[in-house]
């Protein structure tokens, strides 16, 4: 049985988070209002809850679902098993953490009446965006 780890994120909103994921390959996301219990690599449920859930089956055979659960302080903690670290490092919770900034900045910045002229991916991966407001 695998030993669950859980991750400080940056991460506070929802729908930023599951465009971010979808952005890197996710298309089965479960959001829930209140949270529900992972599943481990072989059926069993784990005491560990997350209101954003990847399961198990999307991720790999021999995998345990993904998690992320609000905190008190209302960010995300990823809930990630020792074993699907090894995929899911910190290198992938890093440009997770950036897929999601670019989508939180582009849904403030439309609400304010922003629109994207262009984009542009830079050295080292560095997203330059080039907006545009009408007023």
């Amino acid at each position: 049985m695998s030993h669950f780890t859980t991750i400080k994120t940056k991460i506070k909103e929802v729908e930023p988070l599951v465009n971010a994921l979808a952005d890197l390959g996710f298309v089965h996301i479960e959001v829930h209002q209140q949270s529900q219990n992972l599943y481990g690599y072989q059926g069993d449920v784990r005491q560990q809850t997350a209101e954003v859930i990847i399961r198990r089956q999307y991720i790999g055979s021999a995998s345990n679902d993904i998690g992320f659960k609000r905190q008190e302080t209302g960010f995300f903690k990823a809930i990630i098993s020792e074993f699907d670290r090894r995929r899911y490092s910190q290198d992938w919770l890093n440009k997770l953490t950036q897929r999601y900034a670019y989508h939180a900045a582009k849904s403030k910045l439309e609400e304010q009446g922003f629109s994207l002229v262009s984009e542009e991916v830079e050295e080292k991966e560095r997203i330059h965006l080039v907006l545009r407001r009408v007023v």
